[in-house]
This record gives structure tokens, C-alpha cells and sequence, in this order.
């Protein structure tokens, strides 16, 4: 499973014209799910994102959670992240989870943040969507189960 989260001021994810998920200041987090990923990797990732500590404290250091903060969390799917763009100049998708296996593990995964304290906003898994967000600092970290659990990266 891989995570691209942002540290926003705000983000929102439309679909068709209509605004569906909304946040202010917490993370934006792309999720995409891998063939291998499972429930246990929805809460290691889900733990290890929401738990991070990367808002500024009162000396500037990035010292404080999502708790401290009253940060909201805008989930959006992303099977792009599993992009392979090794060949060719048009990314191969065949890394990517096949949809019934990442609609299931997305929707485990916002079960997980609100399991956690952190009910998210969020997209429609497979849909068109427009994401629009202010990055803070900017901040945006790459979270991948591979390297979170320690398993062997696929080829």
C-alpha cells in the first residue's frame, strides 16, 4: 500500500461539479493499493500516517500530530501510484491492485482513520475526481507498506 500525504491548510475532492469531501487544515492523503496489500497493512499505514508529527509547534519544529492541531484527514484514492513508468513513455498500471480488491481495501483503510479518531472526508473509489488542496510548507511525505513492514519490494 502507498500513501502520497500532504500536510494542507485545506483540501476538497469534487466529482462532477459537486464538492464531496472537504478539509481545512490536517492531510491530504492519495492512497493506492497493491495486490499484496491486506487488512493488517490498512492499519500499519493507517496508524503510521495519522500518527505522524509534522505541524510546527510553538519553537517551529515539526513536533506536533494531527490531535494537537484538530487536523481533519481527505482521503482520496489513487491506483496511479502504482504506476510503472520503467518502459516506454505510457505508465503500465499492472502493479496496481484489481478494483474490487482496492475498492475493498480503500474502504478498510477509512475505516481505520475513523477507528483511529479521525472520521475522514473522502472521494469515490474509481471516479473522475478533482482534487484541489494549499499545501503547508510544503510538507508531503511518500509512505510505503514495503518499507513500513519491512516486506520485499515488488519487481
Amino acid at each position: 500500500m502507498r500513501a502520497v500525504l500532504t500536510r494542507v491548510k485545506y483540501a476538497s475532492v469534487t466529482i462532477d461539479g459537486e464538492v464531496v469531501g472537504k478539509i481545512g487544515q490536517g492531510f491530504l492523503i492519495l492512497l493506492g493499493v497493491g495486490p499484496e496489500d491486506t487488512e493488517e497493512t490498512c492499519r500499519v499505514l493507517a496508524e503510521k500516517a495519522l500518527g505522524l508529527r509534522i505541524f510546527e509547534d510553538e519553537n517551529g519544529k515539526m513536533n506536533l500530530g494531527l490531535e494537537a492541531v484538530q487536523g481533519e484527514v481527505l482521503v482520496v484514492s489513487q491506483f496511479t501510484l502504482y504506476g510503472n513508468c520503467r518502459k516506454g513513455r505510457r505508465p503500465s498500471f499492472t502493479e496496481a491492485a484489481d478494483p474490487e480488491l482496492g475498492n475493498r481495501l480503500y474502504e478498510q483503510f477509512l475505516k481505520e482513520c475513523e477507528r483511529l479518531g479521525y472520521p475522514p472526508q473522502h472521494g469515490r473509489f474509481g471516479a473522475d475526481m478533482k482534487v484541489e488542496s494549499l499545501n503547508d510548507g510544503p510538507i508531503t511525505l511518500i509512505l510505503d507498506t514495503d518499507q513500513l513492514m519491512n516486506t520485499p519490494r515488488r519487481s
